[in-house]
């Protein structure tokens, strides 16, 4: 598993507790940033994704299901939860943002506000 297994613990946070960093790629280009999360383990329905103001939180607890007939008897996941805290720029429309999970990987796309895009100034003359 590549998430940190160092915990962290978040008083403010109203799901607080021990958990896991999970390992997430930023990619800006001119139009936005784009985060890769892996999150192994995680189903769509205990992910949990909020902005608010300028900061983006990721939560997701981990549900491996072992069938009856089976008993665990080692387990890489010490934590089964993710915790993962961002400061977002003012430049970035956090009322836009999309979200996918597929094969435990989260896929945020933040695009810039429009006053942040670069744009080309049309020039006048005689």
């Amino acid at each position: 598993m590549n998430a940190r297994t160092e915990t962290t613990r978040d008083a403010t946070s109203p799901r607080n507790g021990a958990t896991m960093l999970p390992p997430v790629d930023v990619i800006e280009d001119a139009a936005g940033i784009t985060l890769y999360a892996d999150l192994p383990g995680v189903p769509r329905d205990k992910l949990h994704l909020e902005i608010q103001a300028d900061t983006l939180t990721i939560e997701g607890d981990v549900s491996l299901p072992v069938p009856d007939s089976m008993v665990s008897t080692h387990a890489e996941i010490s934590v089964p939860r993710y915790r993962r805290v961002f400061t977002l720029s003012k430049e970035l429309d956090t009322g836009n943002v999309t979200a996918e999970l597929v094969n435990g990987v989260l896929t945020l796309r933040i695009p810039k506000s429009e006053r942040a895009q670069p744009r080309r100034i049309e020039i006048r003359g005689a």
